[in-house]
């Protein structure tokens, strides 16, 4: 049997002092070529050294309005993630908990 790879690009086109102008990103396999994005965050888990590592990017015109939604979203994704790796469905309801105090409290109003 062989292996089968996937591959995802991410392109961040930056400016004279190496600020994000512009992000975009592919996935064949997902029918996604070269899209623009206004902001990523991407963790991967080392095992050996037992930490998670971080990328966070997001372009100088990024609103901010967009970025409360963007973590909103992406908070809510995480606790859903949490609890499909844990099946730890009393820590997944007290993330989303906070997600729903989160989102109140940036008064976000279901935008999302």
């Amino acid at each position: 049997m062989a292996n089968i790879k996937s591959e995802i690009i991410l392109n961040v086109e930056l400016d004279e002092n190496r600020v994000p102008e512009k992000l975009n990103w592919t996935a064949k396999d997902g029918g996604i070529s070269n899209e623009e994005a206004k902001a990523l965050m991407l963790s991967v888990w080392d095992s050996n050294a037992q930490e998670s590592l971080r990328i966070d990017l997001w372009t100088k015109d990024m609103p901010v309005d967009e970025m409360k939604v963007f973590f909103h979203q992406t908070l809510v994704a995480m606790s859903t993630t949490f609890q499909r790796a844990t099946q730890d469905d009393k820590m997944a309801a007290t993330m989303k908990d906070f997600c729903d105090y989160f989102a109140e409290k940036l008064e976000l109003n279901n935008k999302d």
